[in-house]
């Protein structure tokens, strides 16, 4: 996919199936390990000591682990990449909804689609999410992303074959859906990587504070998705707590205990168990 300027216009010259594939999943596979392992060295070993009271992992992660953990994520990155020079061809074709002239919809809808397509894929994602805990799906499309126990910044995309093809094909139908600008689809994936990586991070980052505060209730945070890294049946989205406040899947009373466990009064097990 190589970028070129006709009238002052950014567009992307065709390429074939095949180099799209090849590129991109070089792409992809260098964000995960530049994201997932920056944020590894970084709270794991740069910061480990100084964060201990911040842990949320019952103990600490093993290599043989993590070493799964990475199989599993450049196996779903081939699923991604396959996916995403999909799209490209579609594009190529002028079957989608993408577009590089950002004066076509103006720059404020840059801001609106991004915040719409968030939200569409955590809606997307709670759905399948639930249903891919049911007993009868759950060892064959989604035990890879839970075998590791507590996550760590490589769990975040552990996914088994047919969970990689599903979450990667919202990407290729929302591209039908919602017109969108190639910098809004780039920086929805961006935020996707590094909320995921938050999400399995090991580590509470956000204060007490944020937690109260009126916007932080609705995002889902480390600590919120590592209690469902310990109970299966809570806690099913990506970036909001909306549905899981709606469908009854978030624990009760949630805001008061990362309240406790975050000024140290008392421990996520002795909270949640």
């Amino acid at each position: 996919m190589l970028p070129s300027l006709q009238g002052g216009n950014f567009t992307l010259m065709n390429h074939s199936f095949w180099f799209y594939l090849f590129v991109l999943f070089g792409l992809i596979v260098a964000r995960y390990f530049l994201i997932a392992g920056g944020a590894y060295l970084l709270f794991y070993s740069l910061l480990g000591k100084s964060l201990a009271k911040r842990s949320l992992r019952r103990k600490p992660p093993m290599i043989q682990s993590i070493l799964k953990d990475i199989e599993l994520s450049v196996l779903s990155a081939v699923v991604f990449a396959v996916c995403a020079a999909l799209i490209l061809c579609e594009y190529d074709l002028g079957v989608t909804l993408l577009y590089t002239d950002w004066r076509e919809y103006g720059l404020w809808y840059l801001g609106v689609s991004f915040i719409l397509v968030l939200i569409l894929q955590d809606t997307y994602f709670y759905f399948i999410h639930r249903m891919f805990h049911h007993p009868s799906l759950f060892k064959w499309m989604h035990y890879g992303h839970h075998r590791s126990g507590d996550s760590t910044p490589w769990t975040s995309f552990a996914f088994d074959f047919p969970e990689a093809i599903i979450q990667a094909l919202f990407f290729v139908g929302v591209v039908f859906i919602v017109p969108l600008h190639f910098i809004t689809l780039v920086a929805v994936l961006v935020t996707m990587t590094v909320w995921a990586v938050l999400n399995h991070l090991g580590f509470e980052v956000f204060s007490s504070s944020f937690k109260s505060h009126w916007f932080g209730k609705w995002l889902i945070g480390p600590m919120h998705h590592s209690i469902h890294h310990r109970k299966y049946t809570v806690h099913y989205g990506l970036y909001f707590t909306f549905w899981d406040k709606l469908f009854g899947t978030q624990i009760p009373d949630y805001e008061d205990i990362a309240e406790s466990v975050i000024t140290n009064t008392t421990g996520i097990e002795n909270e949640i168990f």
